[in-house]
């Protein structure tokens, strides 16, 4: 059988090869020589896997002997982004920090995807560190976007969009600390989902900012989001905020046929908005009306300070974090003529510039006499936005935004600017605040330059209700069928 990975989903190929269509090593080899032919010019991988073919082998004695472990995602080729832990396999973050690391165990996601036999074609590429808004910042070189290389993919998962929009796996593994699976979705034509905070366990993977990291998939369709979730998401004892079934059963309430969508005008229709994604949202809302949503205007008054509080939150817990590399314990390590030289000069040629920016800015504002007025005035900004929005879900089911103020913009437009490019975020970071879950689901196309450029559609739900942007999400996608 011909594949025809321009059109398969996850769910298509499931089917496939239960009927034993093709192999889970046929499939496999069909995404992996994609790949291999597209990442010369989209640069959407850092390293492919070798033993790609092994770990298929192993899914179709799955699917030979009708094991009862196989999952929708067991044979399924997948993209990991590079800050997420495989055993055995170099893991880096895109970073020369870490440029010969080699994980010495699993992520938590990484073990469960390997006991349904899922396939890891390779690392994607990403922002070092997961800091940045365009996978420009990667030691190994920006990812393009296949859509136009002349313009980013989105970050800092932007190799993991990328990978699925070019053909090059399946689907794929992102982190999301500010909307870094969300925005690359938006950007590449893909659906980017960030989980609840805890849904998902973080045990493995390269920590930015660990009260707002979250691990997510990024997929071709809504459903495959939903079952790439249920096969990630569960307790783990090994994440101390990993959040147990009990708490997530008290809050998941049952599903509906049509939703109450709550739309924070004032927020949306500012300066800064490129007019097009403005239309492009209007038309969304339209379609949902006409699919017997209901639209409700909300406010959500300390929504405009959320983009201020993250980018005092996220700098301070990455200094901390990143704290641990230091060229004694593992890593890069540059040796001076005292302990303390060794400490800079490993720190200042193992780091990229955006690195060295956010851990200056985040120890600062976490120094002595700085403290209180800015981290821990942050925090207070922080509660209020999560009021803000607990207030709004007792009369909404959901609520909607563009995912992105712009379309992709040209590889180093931005990227000398930074608060240019931190204002990417403006319609993502309220999520990771607040640990909601969100999805970006494609809307459309804007035309630049005579090249079609993907938009994304953005819905929020309360925590651990998933199933409600599974739900609102699919209706969205049908304007786009």
């Amino acid at each position: 059988m011909n594949i025809d990975i321009q059109n398969l989903t996850i769910s298509k190929a499931h089917t496939h090869l239960k009927k034993r269509d093709f192999s889970a090593v046929e499939l496999a080899e069909a995404f992996f020589e994609n790949a291999l032919v597209k990442n010369k010019k989209i640069n959407a991988y850092t390293e492919f896997f070798d033993d790609y073919k092994e770990q298929a082998k192993l899914a179709d004695k799955m699917f030979a002997s009708a094991d009862n472990e196989i999952t929708p995602l067991t044979g399924i080729p997948i993209a990991i982004k590079d800050n997420i832990l495989i055993e055995g396999k170099k893991t880096t973050a895109s970073s020369r920090m870490l440029s010969n690391y080699i994980a010495i165990y699993d992520a938590t996601v990484i073990k469960k995807l390997k006991a349904t036999n899922t396939v890891f074609l390779g690392h994607a590429n990403m922002d070092e560190f997961a800091m940045g808004g365009s996978t420009e910042t990667s030691y190994y070189g920006p990812t393009r976007n296949p859509y136009d290389t002349n313009r980013v993919p989105g970050g800092s998962s932007g190799g993991s969009a990328a990978a699925v929009a070019m053909n090059g796996a399946l689907a794929a593994l992102g982190s999301d600390t500010g909307g870094s699976i969300r925005q690359p979705g938006s950007f590449c034509g893909v659906v980017g989902l960030k989980p609840t905070y805890g849904a998902v366990s973080r045990y493995g993977i390269i920590a930015m900012a660990s009260s707002l990291d979250q691990i997510g998939p990024l997929t071709k369709t809504v459903e495959d989001a939903k079952l790439f979730f249920e096969t990630i998401s569960s307790y783990d004892s090994l994440d101390s905020t990993s959040a147990t079934d009990e708490i997530k059963k008290i809050n998941v309430k049952n599903t509906k046929t049509t939703y109450i969508i709550g739309v924070p005008t004032d927020f949306i229709y500012t300066e800064g908005v490129d007019r097009d994604v403005l239309d492009n949202f209007k038309v969304s809302l339209e379609n949902l009306k006409k699919q017997g949503h209901k639209v409700e205007e909300i406010s959500l008054p300390t929504l405009k300070y959320s983009l201020a509080a993250y980018y005092i939150i996220m700098p301070a817990e990455a200094s901390t974090n990143l704290a641990r590399f230091d060229g004694v314990r593992y890593g890069l390590k540059k040796e001076s003529n005292t302990l303390l030289e060794d400490y800079t000069k490993t720190r200042g040629e193992g780091f990229g510039k955006e690195v060295r920016r956010r851990i200056m800015l985040g120890t600062y504002v976490l120094s002595s006499g700085y403290y209180d007025a800015y981290y821990n005035k942050a925090i207070t900004v922080r509660n209020m936005v999560k009021t803000d929005f607990k207030n709004a879900f007792q009369t909404v089911d959901t609520i909607m935004m563009p995912t992105s103020p712009f379309p992709a913009f040209k590889i180093g437009e931005k990227f000398n600017d930074p608060l240019q490019m931190y204002l990417t975020d403006i319609f993502t970071v309220p999520a990771n605040l607040t640990g909601l879950p969100a999805i970006s689901v494609p809307s459309g196309f804007v035309t630049r330059e005579e090249k079609k450029l993907p938009l994304g559609i953005q819905f929020f739900a309360p925590h651990f209700q998933e199933n409600i942007l599974f739900d609102i999400g699919k209706d969205l996608e049908k304007q786009n069928n």
